[in-house]
């Protein structure tokens, strides 16, 4: 498979396997079935709801039903409609297909995707039908769609599910006190990455990403780290980053 490399604010390089055809096909033939499902259940409730309600005799009582029914099914069946572009900004780059194959939405130059990344993605999907998709995610050099050339975007494998552990803020911890002060200045663009470089060090084994990253932190904001590893300088300032985002 095809690997990607990013190099994030901080210099530091992150190769990603990309999510080829097969990945991206099965994720959306699930997501599809996500979303005619919902629609499935939806249409029959208010089919069933229109014709249960009895004429009354009035035309145009009857009729008003009707059309309030159908104005609020078509509200209603608005999300199916903006099904990718609703899961993959509030599900952080994933579409419940997505989550199941274990693929995901990033930014080629190392940022977190914002709503307007996901936005190109979804209005290009009207130029992307599945051939042409297909074709340019196999032939691309970042395995890309379209929509995924503009907003400047791909889909990667990963090693594992997401979970809440994996966000840029830690578990809190009752009474905690801050180890490094200089934390304030930190920006969410400097937290993401570190969260995104100790994970992929982690899993990847390879330690020198994290190191070059501590190091650029530490000259950065000026700090003087404790008698740390890198790895434990990293994972206490996402802890300070925590705890002070909740109590600024």
């Amino acid at each position: 498979m095809d690997k990607i490399k990013i190099t994030t604010s901080q210099n530091v390089n992150l190769n990603y396997t990309a999510a080829g055809v097969g990945p991206r096909i099965l994720a959306a033939l699930l997501d599809l079935v996500f979303i005619y499902s919902y629609v499935a259940i939806i249409a029959t409730i208010f089919t069933f709801a229109i014709r249960k309600k009895q004429y009354s005799g009035d035309y145009d009582t009857s009729e008003n039903y009707n059309q309030i029914m159908i104005g609020i099914l078509i509200l209603i069946l608005l999300p199916a409609f903006l099904y990718n572009l609703l899961c993959e900004t509030f599900l952080n780059g994933q579409s419940f297909g997505k989550k199941i194959v274990k693929i995901k939405v990033i930014k080629l130059d190392g940022t977190q995707p914002n709503f307007g990344s996901y936005l190109i993605r979804s209005m290009f999907r009207l130029i992307d039908k599945p051939i042409v998709a297909l074709i340019t995610v196999a032939v691309t050099k970042n395995a890309q769609r379209f929509g995924d050339m503009v907003a400047g975007t791909t889909v990667i494998l990963l090693n594992k599910r997401i979970s809440l552990d994996q966000t840029i803020l830690s578990k809190q911890v009752s009474n905690y006190k801050l180890v490094y002060p200089q934390i304030s200045l930190m920006s969410d663009a400097d937290a993401n990455t570190i969260k995104e470089v100790l994970d992929f060090g982690t899993n990847q084994n390879q330690p020198q990403h994290i190191a070059l990253l501590a190091k650029k932190i530490k000259e950065k904001y000026g700090i003087t780290a404790l008698n740390q590893s890198d790895a434990d300088f990293l994972n206490t300032l996402l802890m300070d980053y925590t705890h002070y985002q909740f109590e600024k």
